[in-house]
Order: structure tokens, then sequence, then C-alpha cells
């Protein structure tokens, strides 16, 4: 997963055309340490489709307040800089969870692309 570490390659990141998946952790966060396992599972799983990006929370506060990023880890899917939809609450997320939001924000993104 590509880590992005400033404001500038956050909105690089999410203006394009695909769907992009920003993945807000921390150093810190076991929560977030527990999905790292599966995690390149997933991106294998959606490559071509999902373009994911990690963030850590601690090191860009301004974009996280702007983003109301409250639990970690938190998921937004965006399309050309436009939120489609997020997967954010303060408890562990499992594997099935996250492919669940995957596919929401997949099915979101190519509803939108129909427009």
């Amino acid at each position: 997963m590509k880590k992005l570490v400033t404001d500038a390659e956050f909105r690089e990141a999410v203006a394009s055309e695909g769907l992009t998946i920003a993945v807000f952790k921390t150093t810190w966060c076991k929560d977030c340490h527990f999905i790292d396992p599966f995690m390149p599972d997933l991106e294998r799983q959606y490559e071509g489709k999902v373009q994911f990006v990690e963030l850590d929370r601690d090191d860009l506060p301004d974009l996280c307040s702007e983003l109301n990023i409250l639990g970690i880890p938190s998921f937004i899917a965006f399309r050309s800089s436009q939120e489609l939809v997020r997967f954010v609450n303060k408890l562990r997320k499992s594997r099935e969870e996250i492919e669940e939001f995957v596919e929401r924000a997949l099915q979101v993104s190519e509803a939108l692309s129909h427009k």
C-alpha cells in the first residue's frame, strides 16, 4: 500500500478517475496493526479496480480533522476528489467487513459512472 505523507499527495491520489480507498492509521494503534497481515491480499484481490493508499493520522492532523477522522483504522473511498462512502468507527475491523466496504465502494463508484 502506498504511504502518503503530505496533504498534496493525498489530494492528488483521490483526484483520480478511478476508485481510491484511503486507509487512516497510526503506529500506536493495535487495531491498525491487526489489519496489516491481510491488507496485501486485499490489495491483490482488487488490483486494477481499487487503489489503496495509507495515511498516518498523527502525521496529517489538519487533513484528518477536515475529514472528521476520529476512530482508526478508518477507510474512506474517493473518486474524482469526491467522497463516496466511509467505514469509520472505533471498533476493530475484520477482513470480511473491509471486503464488504470495498464491494460497497465499488458499487457506488460504478453507479456514479453511469450518470
